[in-house]
């Protein structure tokens, strides 16, 4: 079924690639319910949505498109969700907005039908593409850093150093640097690792316990939150949610495409510059998608640390399979999970380096371009200042035409970028932030 000699693997290397996957990536079993309870939704609810979403999407991309790809809740839709879905909408509950994230997978799902997809990938500058990236990268390491109490709210300069002396920041700072020390040595599994390290120690000083446990069984305190596409239309429509899922669409699109493609290139599975059954992939993230939302998560992505597999061998969906029956697994160690997540150190380190590892797009960047880089500075600067992706999506699609124009290049923007940028303009102007 997956051709092992064609691709010069055999089971075994499959099998403790898909582990060295799962252990790189386990980390968003933590993170994920950490981020989305700030929005209100139960940590067991997200929990077990983070496990059925990447079971289901990883399993697809093994069986289906048959590459070594895992598929998960993405970090920064989680964030955007929580910071400027939720949070920022007065008065928007998280049922509502997960309407949003059920509409955006659906057009996700049609889209991956369609050839549109390759349109919309293809008149999108590459420069805004990389800059959003980075922009989340950004976002993602400043969650990091306020939840630990590195960085706190300052009256003279909104934002300040925290208490280097408070028992969670020094924790918080051994976990980045034993994090740091295993990034360096090129450990598989760095994060994930540095985070069990940093809980060992957190419970030795008597900062974490475990009261309820280590094992259980999976529960939806929530059942399923949304279902009826109808209804979630109607949400998007009353609470003025039409930039929400469009962000979620753009975010998703772009960032399951460039990871599919850089995984694939490094396994060596492109062929003449293209790669097979890429429409079996992205079918695979919004079919995921779509059940995540159903269930209490954000959108999902393909995962960059796929290559973590992919460098112990990964060739074929069989890694991928093998991703998708230690997530299932997992679903058992909720409570373990809860008791991790509840303290802030153990989880900001990895925020904080997923940041990093997700500015590294910067470096594509045309900066010698000025009406190239602007806009892509401008959406690297407002998404971590505004905590707010969407704006900060907003404000490159808006500039990026601007600039273009004032040199006289119409032709040289597709007529879809000059609606966006329209559309853009609109949300800032008229829905409330």
């Amino acid at each position: 079924m997956f051709d092992f000699k064609a691709h010069g693997t055999s089971p075994k290397t499959e099998v403790l690639a898909g582990a060295t996957t799962f252990f790189t990536m386990a980390y968003i079993m933590v993170v994920n319910p950490l981020i989305l309870q700030d929005a209100g939704v139960p940590f067991n609810q997200v929990f077990t949505a983070t496990v059925i979403s990447t079971i289901i999407g990883t399993l697809l991309m093994g069986l289906l498109a048959k590459y070594p790809i895992a598929i998960a809740p993405g970090m920064g839709l989680n964030a955007y969700f929580t910071y400027s879905v939720v949070l920022a909408h007065s008065g928007l509950s998280y049922q509502e907005a997960f309407s949003a994230v059920f509409v955006a997978g659906i057009l996700f799902l049609l889209l991956s039908l369609t050839s549109l997809r390759s349109k919309l990938i293809e008149i999108i500058p590459s420069n805004l593409k990389y800059a959003i990236t980075a922009g989340i990268g950004l976002f993602i390491a400043f969650v990091g850093l306020r939840l630990s109490g590195i960085i706190v709210a300052n009256k003279s300069n909104l934002v300040g150093l925290g208490d280097l002396h408070s028992s969670g920041v020094i924790l918080t700072l051994v976990g980045l640097g034993i994090t740091l020390v295993l990034m360096s040595l090129n450990v598989n599994g760095a994060i994930f690792i540095g985070m069990v390290v940093t809980g060992i120690i957190a419970w030795l000083i008597g900062m974490l316990s475990f009261h309820n446990g280590f094992v259980s069984m999976p529960t939806l305190p929530e059942g399923i939150i949304v279902w009826n596409p109808i209804e979630a239309v109607k949400d998007v429509f009353s609470n003025h949610l039409y930039a929400v899922v469009f962000s979620f669409l753009l975010v998703t699109l772009f960032d399951t495409t460039g990871t599919v493609l850089g995984v694939a290139q490094q396994a060596g599975l492109m062929k003449d510059g293209k790669l097979p059954r890429a429409e079996r992939t992205l079918f695979s993230d919004s079919v995921a998608t779509v059940a995540g939302s159903m269930l209490g998560t954000s959108p999902t992505s393909a995962y960059i640390e796929s290559a973590s597999g992919v460098g112990a061998g990964g060739r074929t969906g069989l890694t991928a399979v093998v991703v998708a029956v230690l997530f299932a697994i997992s679903a058992f160690f909720s409570p373990l999970v809860g008791s991790v997540s509840s303290l802030a150190s153990i989880t900001a380190p990895a925020l904080i380096i997923v940041g990093c590892l997700m500015l590294g797009s910067v470096k594509q960047i045309e900066w010698e371009r000025f009406d190239e880089a602007f806009p892509a500075f401008i959406v690297i600067l407002t998404m971590p200042l505004t905590s707010s992706i969407a704006t900060g999506i907003a404000l490159g699609f808006i500039s990026y035409p601007l600039m273009k124009m004032v040199k006289g290049q119409f032709k040289a923007i597709h007529p879809m970028l000059y609606i966006f940028a329209i559309l853009f303009v609109l949300q800032l102007v008229f829905v409330p932030h």
